[in-house]
């Protein structure tokens, strides 16, 4: 039998966290936290995307993604035509090799997971 395994708890961690700008003028992310230092070979990032009104943002993913919206609304396609009016509390999952494109007409604020080290993307 194995030994029991600790859970780990970042206080504060997210607390009014404010995503830096990484694309065009409206694109924001940041890793509020990733496993790097616990697990270096398996690491997970978490942070929070959020996307203004604007320039959509064309991304593709080197590294499996997982997406929650929180708040507001974006237009989410891909290159095989998929596309998704997405709204708080849909869920997406975003395979390594996808081409997704991001748009919306105010803003939308997601909340993602991605396999891949802190600041991989």
């Amino acid at each position: 039998m194995s030994a029991p395994v600790a859970m780990k708890h970042f206080a504060n961690a997210q607390k009014e966290y404010k995503p830096p700008l990484i694309a065009n003028e409206n694109a924001f992310l940041g890793d509020v936290y990733s496993s790097d230092q616990i697990n270096p070979e398996h690491p997970i990032s978490c942070g929070f995307y959020r996307l203004e009104k604007g320039t959509p943002l064309v991304y593709t993913y080197t590294y499996d993604e997982m997406k929650i919206i929180v708040e507001g609304q974006y237009t989410i396609s891909d290159e095989t035509g998929n596309k998704v009016e997405a709204k708080p509390g849909d869920v997406f999952f975003f395979p390594k090799g996808s081409t997704i494109t991001f748009t919306t007409e105010d803003y939308g604020l997601a909340f993602y997971t991605g396999a891949r080290k802190e600041g991989a993307a």
